[in-house]
């Protein structure tokens, strides 16, 4: 398992690295063409006719889930059980699951809530959790009154 996360890894960062011209072969011609269409699993509102974003994208074998929040009163352990409960629902609806996840970022209304995130995060991404970063939001906080928002990026096997 953990050389499928290193081969899917490496393959994303060859990916985005020749998407910014980094490419070591040839910066002047490198293009980032995807293998596969992109497919989108889109978010609709009553008041709209085209989604205003995906709450996941795959190409190739990979999957990019969107933020997901808690939108109710609760406190950071509550919000953060409700987030990655919905993150492991977005990725298994798109043939993934949390032990494939190879990154995952951490977005929280107030730093003060790091250590009770942490307390209900961890474990919850298998024996060999993925890189993450985590910060916590400036003024306005997470959007829809959540305490903490978490994306990620998975493989498909």
């Amino acid at each position: 398992m953990i050389t499928q996360r290193r081969s899917a890894l490496k393959k994303l960062s060859l990916s985005v690295m020749s998407l910014v011209g980094l490419g070591a072969v040839s910066r002047a011609t490198t293009v980032f063409k995807p293998a596969a269409e992109k497919e989108v699993n889109g978010i609709v509102y009553d008041d709209q006719e085209v989604p205003m974003f995906s709450s996941s994208t795959k190409l190739g074998n990979m999957v990019f889930i969107s933020g997901q929040g808690a939108h109710y009163q609760g406190d950071i352990k509550a919000h953060t059980e409700t987030v990655l409960k919905a993150l492991e629902t977005e990725l298994v609806k798109a043939g993934s699951s949390m032990d494939k996840v190879l990154k995952v970022n951490v977005y929280l209304n107030d730093i003060a809530d790091f250590d009770g995130m942490n307390a209900v995060y961890k474990g919850r991404f298998g024996k060999k959790p993925p890189v993450r970063t985590t910060v916590a939001v400036a003024k306005g906080g997470v959007p829809g009154n959540s305490l903490v928002e978490i994306d990620c990026i998975a493989y498909i096997s």
